[in-house]
This record gives structure tokens, sequence and C-alpha cells, in this order.
């Protein structure tokens, strides 16, 4: 690939490098110039462009990609459209991700045109949540250098992506008690292990509650064995502090043997892993009676995923094993003194205003107002709209109102909102959106324009979408798609808001994003509440929780 000032003579079908804007069009970078491009720049009294100019053998982006991810499909994983030379690789399914991380090193390191990021190793994910993106660096990949990368790929004796879905174990727990002890702080650590346990798709047997002593532990591990425990769990009393100590010995006098004494995580390295026969038996440290991340969440998710974990992989947590500040360390974060932040440092949480758009006629459902038609429970459409984007991270939440004012703004009674009238809301969306978007405040860096239409996109989806947006990465506009289709809400940064404002008609700003493709980021999502709106009353009946209307 040839890349640089190219003459318009000789730039048919080379790739624009920049968008460029000529009298009556965009030319978008990434634009394949055809005769009536070149033509529109002449017009433009330009006589060369920077452009990529390709070369025999070498592979688009997007092909590139695509090709690229089509070599790391495996079982529960999917993969996105290719667009401007990325592909986004998906799971199919809960579970814990599993990589092949020399392969993944091995990729990156193999040429500058081709890259490939990823979730953390062993990270526990959700269905359909991004596992990686795929991304061409330049607008071509040369052939030799795709061909050797999909050979590597080829070779590699097992998956490099693949999802271990979590096992519904039956988990046996003992409470081993000195006298003394309060009955609430026992209480406490039963039902933070029990919400570990469920949280992992696995359910509790009755707890058994003993004397700390090596004896009545042991037994209560046999009792549990006979009751079918796949995984024993033991909050011993006091913490475990050597590998014969009352806990851990109890392990072995009830038939089990011993792993691994301790761990390279803190909080949890007074942790010990165990056996009795192929069930796995831990005794907890003392940071296991807290719900916050520790060592033992992080053994936990291997095992559930019915990964064999070894001393020695006990022995390998210990890089990212650091999972809090410890008192002792010197200046540690909340006393730091007032420098400026590392480029390393974690960026501050930008604030999103959510903007509901209440205002429309409804004409299509008329004479009902499809805003207010209740759902199974008796709650209205945009409440519930309203009620979800409360649910988010996004603050504040602004309604904008139209037809029918008094009734939305009854329906949404005692809720933190903001709202704005839209006197012109007969004119269309557009009207909506700049009386909404005024009332944004100055402070914000971007806002989610929600309809008051979808009622099934969760506040947990629209956080999705918050925690996509990085506008000086260049994920200025974020849209939610569902198997490739793009929805609603979308993420506009502040910087596009003017534009916004200049928009006319019954129409919303989606024509903004072809015109700037490349700050735009597609996130995918678990279902297709962000693809369906409700404007008629046949389709509301098909909505999960309105089948009484």
């Amino acid at each position: 690939m040839r890349f640089g000032p190219t003459p318009l003579e000789d730039a048919k079908g080379a790739v624009l490098a920049h968008t460029l804007r000529v009298p009556g069009r965009v030319l978008k970078k990434g634009t394949v110039l055809q005769e009536d491009d070149i033509e529109a720049l002449r017009a433009a009294n330009l006589r060369e462009v920077v452009a990529a100019v390709m070369e025999a053998g070498d592979v688009p982006e997007d092909e590139a990609a695509q090709r690229i991810a089509e070599a790391l499909m495996a079982p529960l994983i999917v993969k996105s459209r290719a667009a401007t030379g990325r592909v986004n690789l998906l799971a199919d399914a809960p579970g814990l991700l599993v990589l092949d991380t020399q392969a993944i090193e091995r990729l990156n390191a193999l040429d500058e045109s081709l890259t490939i990021a990823t979730l953390p190793n062993h990270s526990l994910v959700t269905a359909r949540e991004m596992l990686a993106t795929i991304k061409v660096i330049p607008f071509a990949v040369p052939g030799p250098v795709l061909h050797v990368a999909e050979a590597m790929l080829k070779a590699v004796p097992r998956p490099v992506f693949s999802i271990a879905p979590l096992r519904p174990l039956k988990v046996g727990l003992v409470m081993s008690e000195l006298p003394g002890q309060k009955e609430s702080a026992m209480e406490g650590a039963v039902e933070v292990t029990r919400a570990r346990v469920e949280a992992l798709n696995g359910t509790m047997l009755p707890v058994e509650r003993v004397k700390h002593e090596t004896p009545a532990i042991a037994d209560a591990l046999v009792r549990l064995r006979k009751q079918g425990a796949e995984m024993f769990l033991i909050a011993g009393a006091s913490a475990v502090v050597d590998r014969r100590d009352v806990a851990p010995a109890a392990i072995q006098r009830a038939g089990g043997r011993l792993i691994h004494f301790g761990m390279p995580v803190d909080p949890g390295n007074l942790l010990c892993l165990g056996a009795i026969g192929d069930a796995p038996a831990i005794v907890l440290p003392g940071c296991a009676k807290s719900p916050k991340l520790n060592g033992l969440d992080l053994l936990l998710h291997r095992l559930f995923a019915g990964l064999e974990v070894t001393a020695r992989d006990v022995m390998g947590m210990g890089v990212g094993g650091l999972l809090k500040e410890i008192s002792e360390r010197p200046l540690p974060r909340d006393k730091a003194p007032n420098t400026p932040p590392s480029p390393h440092a974690p960026r501050k949480a930008r604030q999103v205003a959510a903007l509901v758009l209440a205002a429309g006629r409804s004409r299509r459902m008329a004479p009902l107002n499809k805003l207010l038609v209740a759902d199974d429970k008796g709650i209205a459409m945009v409440t519930r709209v309203v009620d979800h984007a409360l649910a988010s991270r996004a603050r504040p939440v602004i309604v904008v109102t139209g037809h029918e004012r008094d009734r939305v703004e009854e329906a949404l009674a005692g809720r933190p909102v903001i709202f704005a009238h839209a006197e012109d809301y007969a004119q269309g969306l557009s009207a909506s959106l700049k009386t909404g978007l005024a009332a944004v405040p100055p402070n914000a860096d971007g806002v989610l324009v929600c309809l008051g239409d979808m009622p099934l996109v969760s506040g947990t989806m629209m956080d999705r979408l918050l925690s996509a947006f990085d506008p000086e990465e260049g994920r200025a506009i974020v849209q939610p798609t569902y198997r490739g289709k793009q929805g609603n809400p979308m993420l506009w940064s502040k910087e596009f808001i003017p534009a916004i404002m200049e928009v006319t008609g019954d129409v919303g700003a989606r024509h903004l994003v072809g015109l700037h493709a490349d700050r735009v980021v597609e996130v995918e999502m678990p279902n297709d509440g962000v693809l369906r709106d409700f404007d008629t009353t046949e389709a509301l009946r098909g909505a999960p929780g309105f089948s009484k209307v």
C-alpha cells in the first residue's frame, strides 16, 4: 500500500485518508474514491488528496479484520460486522473467559497492521459482553502478513478464545465457632457466602455449624459429602495461619488432600485450597466475610467454570492480585499529595445527562396516548422508560413534554426529573430535541437521547453505553446494536449539540452518524430491546409486560 499525497488523476479507487468537505457533499475518511468524487474534488479546486493506494495483494481493512475474526471463532463466541477495520468478539453465553494469551501476544507481535485487545484472562463475562476488539491499523494489510496470521491461529492446538460456562454446583459450608462469637457476625458471613455461590449459579446445602476443632469440622465435611456436596467451604472461627492448622487438618482427616496454602492476592492471602475426592475444599480467608472482591472470588470463578486449579495456578495469580490499598504502604491514594495525575491513572467519570423524549402526539395509536398506556402492573410506558433512566448512572434525567403535558407529568410525579416543555412539539421530533438539549447542564460531557416509547431498554443497558463513552479516545457517539442492527438510545458528546440544534422537521440526529463515522462506537446489547419501539396497539401487545393492552 502506498500512502501520501495522491494526484487526482491517479486517485480513482484510492482510500481517502481524511474527511473532506466540498460544496454539496462530505467525503468521509475511508471513502473509496470514484469518478464523481474526484470531479467534486476538482470542482473544489483541489489537485491532490492524501490517500492510500492499494497494491497487488493488499487486503482491505474490513476484509482483513473479518478474516482474523473468522480464524478466532469458537463455540459460544460471536462476532460483530466489520466496520472501519474493526470487528468485535462477543460472548454468546455467560461464563468465564479463557484465553490463550501467548497466541494473542504472537499475533500482536507479527506486524503493526494487526492488533487485538482483550479483557483480562479469566474474566467473568455476561451474555453479549464484548470480549475483544480486532483492529486493522492501516487501510489494508499485506496479503502475506494476513496469510501468516491465519496460519498461526490455525496451528494453535486449542481455541484462542473460549467461554467456560458456570456449573450449578452444590456447595457445602462449614462454620466453626468459638465461645463468645456474635450471632449476627455468623449470620452475616453465611449470607455473604450464599450470595457469592448463587451469583455463580450454585446452590447451598444446609450450613453445618460446629466447634472450632479438627474432628468436628472433619465430621461435618463427611456429612456434607453424603448430601452430595460438589464443593466444600470452611469458614473458620479463627484465620488459618499454617497448613497444619485446625481447618486444613480437617480436610485431610475427612479423606482429602491439601493442594496449596496461601495465595499472592490481597485481600485473600490466608486461603487454603484442597480437595476431597474430586470436589474442591477451601478454607476461606477472613476477608471472605465481606462481599468485596478478594482472592476467594478469583478462585471460585475458575472452579465453577470447571477449570482445574493447581498450586502453580494459585501462585500465578500475583500479577493483578493487588485488589486493595494497604494502609501501611506510604501515600495511599486517598492521602496522596495533589500532584498531576499519571497518564495511566483512571479518568474521572464523565457526566452524561439522560434526555427522555415524551412530547409526541401518538398519532398511530390514537385516540390513546401510547406513552400513558399502562403495563400489566399498571405502570405507564413513559414511567417505565424514566425509571430505567433513573436506574442508570446518567444524571440529570430530563423529560421533554408536549402533547398531554399534564398527564405525562402526573404519571411521573415524585420522580427526581427535570421537565422541559416543547411548546412547538407539533413541528416534530427536532423540536423536542432542541427543547431537551437546551435544558442540558453546561457541565455535562454528553447526553443520552432516550425515546419515550422504548420501555425495554434497561438501566444496565444504558450504563453499557456510558461505559463505552470516551470522546478523547474517539468514542464520541455511542450507538447500541443487537446482532449488528443499530438501535436506540444514542449517546452524543456535547460537541455535537450545536449541530443537533440545527436539525429541523420530524427527524432526529441520526444523519450526523454518517458524517462522523470515525467518532462512532457500537455497543452490542444482550437483547433486542434497543430495536423495539411501540407505535401501535398491535405492536405493544407483543411487548413483555404489556399482555393486557
